[in-house]
C-alpha cells in the first residue's frame, strides 16, 4: 500500500456516476465492469446510452454493426439523433435559468449566459446560417479565440446539421487554408482580433491570404477587440448584423446516427494534417460516458479546464460533454500567467469551481516559478483534476497533488485522442492512485500491451492498442480511406494501433512512455522519450526537458538531450543531468549530449516540437512552423558539424 500516493474516501467512490452506475448493475468493481463490457459491447454501450440521457427522435436498431470489417463499424444503427438536443435543447427545458458558461477575457471582461439564454443565441444563430443557404452537411469553419460566438457558432452548426470545423485560432494562413479546402468549407467565422499577454493579435492578413482558392462564400466577422476593421461586402458580414433580424427559435435538424458532426483536424509527424471525422449518434454517447464517468461530471459541476476548442479536449470537455450534462463551465480567452500567476486561482476561488483541468505544460510553467496556490486560496471546492495532452512526470504529479489538491483530491490523468473521439485510458473516482498514472483502460474500450510480434505484454514496454470498437472511433479520415488503414490498421490484423508506447505495473495501473515515433532505439534498447524527459526534470535544478535521437554510428541511434534550468545556468549542468540519468535509468540512457535552452519549443497548447529541436540540430528543413509558439528558442541551438 505504501506505493499508492492517494486513497480514495468512500464518499470520493460511491458518490460518482461510474459507482451508482456499476451499483444498478451489481457491479463491484471497475475490473470486473471492464471485463463484462468487453464480453458484451452491445450491453454496455446500450446500458450507457441510456444512463447519459440521450435523446432519439427515431431508436436505433442495433447497438453496432461489424459487417463492413472492423474499421467501419457504425453504432446505433438506423438511429436519428441530433446532438443539440441531447445537450443545450434538453437542459433549457430542465434548467433554464442555470448559467452554462461564465467568459472571462484576458482584459477582465465576464459576461455569463443560461442555458435558455443559449438555447436562444443559437436558434439565432441557426436562423441566420440558414437565410445564408447553409443546409444539413454544409461545411462551417470557426476560427475564433475562446469567445461566446465560437460556442454559439459550434452549436448553431450542429443544429442545423451542418458540419463544423473548429480551427485553432493562433493557426498562420497556410495551415489555416489547407483546413478550409481540404473540408470544402462554405462559411467562415473569424473575429476582429485578440489579444494574448496584452498583445494584439491580428488575424485579417491571415484570413486574406488563406480564404483565396477556396469555396468560402461568406466571413462572418465577430466584434471583438476591435484590432482589425473588414470592410462590409457581399461575402463579409458583421455578426451583429446578420443575427439581429432573426428569431430566437427554430426546429432542431433531424440527424441519423452516421451523419458527419465534425470535422478535426490532427498532424502527424509527417504528411498533412488528417481530416478525423465524428458523427452525432457515437459521439453524443461517448462524450457524455466521458463527461460522466471519468471525470465525474453532474448538473453542480463547475468546470474550468483551458482546453481550445480547436482542440479535441476543449471541444469534450468545454463543449459537448459539458452540455450533454448540463453543467456549468468557465471559459478564459488568455495566458494563464497574465497579468501574473494568480490570475488562474483568483477565478477556481471566485466561481467556486469543482473540477480543474489542466496541461502538464502548465504544471511545469507554474512549478518552475514557485507559485504557491493554496497559500493564495483554499480551492477545497475542487473535487477532481483532469489532465492531459502529454505523459505527466512524476514531479510534476506531485506538484498537482500537493500544492492544489493539498494530497486530497485525485490527479484524473486521462490519455487519447482526436481520432479516438476522447480518452482511452484514465484514471477514474474510487482509485488509489501512483504518481503519473494514467489509471486503467476505459471500460468499454478493450486495451491491450503488444510488443512487435503482436504478443500481449506486462511488466515492459510495449504498444498501445485496441482490440475492438468503441462508438467514438473516427469514421475514417476525411478524403484518405487508405490513410486511414494504413495508420490505425495495418500494423496488427483487426487491431487498432494507437501509436502510444505504455507500460502496465504489478497493480494494474497503466502509464505513457511517449509516442512510439518518440522511442529511442540505442544499441538495440528502447527506451520512450517522456522516460528520459521524466528523470531528467526530476531533477532539483530542471524545469523543462525534451529529448531525441540522431544517428549514431556504434550505436544505430544516440540520446541528445535539452533542459531548461530551474533557476541560473551553472556550470557543467549539462554533465550533471547526464549523469544523473545514467544513474537513475542506466548508463545505456546516458545522454551523447545536453543542450541547455531558455525554453522549449512549444505549440500554442504545450505540446513539445522534438521534431523541430531534431531537424535543427541537423541541419534539416524545419517544415511547417505555423502552430510554434516561440522559434526564437530553436536560434538557440547550432548546428552539429
Amino acid at each position: 500500500m505504501s506505493d499508492f500516493e492517494f486513497i480514495p474516501t468512500k464518499d470520493q467512490r460511491e458518490n460518482s456516476n461510474i459507482y451508482k452506475f456499476m451499483k444498478k448493475h451489481n457491479v463491484s468493481t471497475l475490473e470486473q465492469l471492464s471485463e463484462q463490457a468487453n464480453d458484451d459491447l452491445e450491453w454496455f454501450w446500450r446500458e450507457v446510452e441510456k444512463y447519459i440521457g440521450i435523446i432519439w427522435d427515431k431508436p436505433y436498431q442495433k447497438v453496432l454493426d461489424i459487417s463492413h470489417g472492423l474499421p467501419w463499424t457504425r453504432w446505433f444503427v438506423e438511429g436519428k439523433t441530433n446532438i443539440y438536443k441531447s445537450s443545450v435543447e434538453k437542459f433549457s427545458k430542465i434548467s433554464p435559468n442555470k448559467v452554462a458558461y461564465t467568459f472571462i477575457s484576458e482584459d477582465g471582461k465576464t459576461s455569463q449566459i443560461t442555458y435558455l439564454e443559449l438555447d436562444k443565441k443559437v436558434c439565432k444563430l441557426a436562423n441566420s446560417l440558414k437565410s445564408l443557404g447553409v443546409k444539413k452537411g454544409d461545411v462551417v469553419a470557426i476560427y475564433l479565440p475562446m469567445i461566446e460566438e465560437s460556442i454559439l457558432a459550434i452549436l448553431a452548426s450542429a443544429k442545423i446539421g451542418a458540419i463544423q470545423t473548429v480551427i485553432f485560432s493562433g493557426y498562420s494562413s497556410e495551415s489555416l487554408q489547407f483546413r478550409l479546402q481540404d473540408s470544402n468549407a462554405k462559411i467562415l467565422f473569424v473575429c476582429d482580433g485578440f489579444k494574448r499577454k496584452g498583445k494584439p493579435i491580428s488575424q485579417k492578413n491571415a484570413v486574406e491570404v488563406a480564404t483565396h482558392n477556396t469555396n468560402i462564400e461568406k466571413i462572418i466577422v465577430v466584434p471583438y477587440m476591435g484590432i482589425d476593421v473588414y470592410e462590409k461586402s457581399e461575402n463579409t458580414i458583421c455578426y451583429n448584423d446578420l443575427v439581429s433580424p432573426h428569431s430566437e427559435s427554430g426546429l432542431t435538424e433531424i440527424t441519423s446516427s452516421e451523419d458527419p458532426l465534425f470535422i478535426l483536424y490532427t498532424s502527424g509527424t509527417t504528411g498533412r494534417p488528417k481530416g478525423v471525422v465524428h458523427v452525432h449518434g457515437g459521439f453524443s454517447v461517448f462524450v457524455g460516458y466521458q463527461a460522466a464517468f471519468l471525470i465525474d461530471t453532474t448538473v453542480n459541476d463547475v468546470i474550468l479546464w483551458p482546453a481550445d476548442i480547436g482542440w479535441i479536449t476543449g471541444l469534450v470537455w468545454n463543449v459537448y460533454g459539458l452540455l450533454i450534462q448540463g453543467a456549468s463551465a468557465i471559459i478564459y480567452d488568455g495566458a494563464l500567467d497574465f497579468p501574473n500567476f494568480n490570475r488562474i486561482w483568483d477565478m477556481l476561488n471566485k466561481y467556486n469551481v469543482t473540477i480543474f483541468g489542466i496541461s502538464p505544460t502548465a504544471v511545469r510553467l507554474f512549478k518552475k516559478n514557485n507559485v504557491q496556490p493554496l497559500k493564495l486560496h483554499s480551492l477545497d471546492k475542487i473535487k477532481n483534476i483532469p489532465t492531459t495532452g502529454e505523459p505527466l512526470d512524476a514531479e510534476s504529479w506531485k506538484w498537482l497533488f500537493e500544492k492544489v489538491g493539498n494530497k486530497k483530491i485525485p490527479i484524473m490523468n486521462l490519455s487519447g485522442g482526436t481520432e479516438i473521439g476522447g480518452a482511452v485510458l484514465s484514471v477514474f473516482p474510487g482509485m488509489k492512485l501512483k504518481q503519473s498514472t494514467v489509471g486503467i483502460p476505459c471500460p468499454g474500450i478493450n486495451l491491450d500491451v503488444y510488443d512487435d510480434n503482436g504478443n500481449s505484454v506486462r511488466g515492459k514496454d510495449g504498444y498501445l492498442v485496441i482490440k475492438s470498437p468503441w462508438p467514438a472511433m473516427t469514421n475514417g479520415l476525411l478524403h484518405d480511406d487508405q490513410r486511414y488503414l494504413q495508420t490505425y490498421w495495418s500494423r496488427f490484423e483487426n487491431i487498432w494501433f494507437h501509436g502510444d508506447y505504455v507500460f502496465v505495473d504489478n497493480d494494474g495501473l497503466w502509464y505513457m512512455k511517449g509516442r512510439t515515433d518518440d522511442v529511442i532505439n540505442v544499441a538495440g534498447h528502447r527506451m520512450g522519450t517522456a522516460e528520459i524527459e521524466h528523470v531528467a526534470i526530476s531533477h532539483e535544478k530542471i524545469s523543462d526537458a525534451a529529448s531525441i535521437a540522431i544517428p549514431d554510428e556504434i550505436t544505430g541511434e544516440a540520446i541528445i538531450l535539452f533542459v531548461v534550468p530551474e533557476g541560473k545556468l551553472e556550470p557543467n549542468l549539462g554533465d550533471e543531468i547526464s549523469n544523473h540519468i545514467s544513474a537513475k535509468i542506466g548508463k545505456i540512457a546516458k545522454p551523447k549530449m545536453v543542450y541547455v535552452l531558455s525554453d522549449l519549443p512549444k505549440t500554442r497548447t504545450g505540446k513539445i516540437m522534438r521534431r523541430l529541436l531534431k531537424a535543427k540540430l541537423l541541419g534539416l528543413e524545419l517544415g511547417d512552423m505555423s502552430s510554434l509558439e516561440n522559434p526564437q528558442v530553436l536560434d538557440e541551438i547550432q548546428k552539429l558539424g
